[in-house]
């Protein structure tokens, strides 16, 4: 599997633009009560999905490294992978969540989809061809119970 960007290279540049989208655009700033809670609900959600998702897969002993799926020697499939395939990528989602409502920026309307599009185009599809090949029907299976994203 060959990757354009690895995903924490990408929600970097994510974070960058929902910044730069903050500065360059104050007209699309928005303000409003519960903000700083609601972004630091996002931030704690996030990093609780990735953290129990990165704890699954160490303790599955398999790679939890996106840019070598070659790696991988189990299916991971419990804990929050019994609700999505990708919880990973669904915790970045929340944290880029988190960083634009943090900043206030509508930008983050923009960002978000782009974010998951690039990364079902360009990571998610190039690795469930690779499962496919790797798990087979265990992995179909897998496909056919839980979704990709939620």
């Amino acid at each position: 599997m060959r990757l354009l960007l690895p995903p924490p290279v990408v929600v970097g540049i994510g974070l960058l633009l929902l910044y730069a989208g903050a500065r360059l655009f104050p007209a699309l700033n928005l303000t409003f009560s519960g903000q700083t809670s609601i972004a630091a609900v996002l931030l704690i959600a996030g990093l609780a999905i990735g953290g129990h998702a990165l704890f699954r897969f160490v303790m599955a002993g398999t790679t939890f490294n996106p840019v070598t799926p070659d790696k991988a020697r189990t299916l991971v499939t419990r804990g929050f992978y019994r609700v999505s395939r990708n919880p990973m990528y669904v915790a970045d989602v929340l944290l880029l969540l988190a960083f634009g409502t943090y900043l206030g920026t509508a930008t983050v309307f923009a960002v978000v989809p782009a974010f998951v599009w690039y990364l079902t185009e360009f990571q998610i599809r190039p690795e469930e061809e690779h499962l496919k090949r790797l798990f087979g029907q265990e992995y179909l299976d897998y496909c056919a119970r839980v979704r990709r994203w939620i």
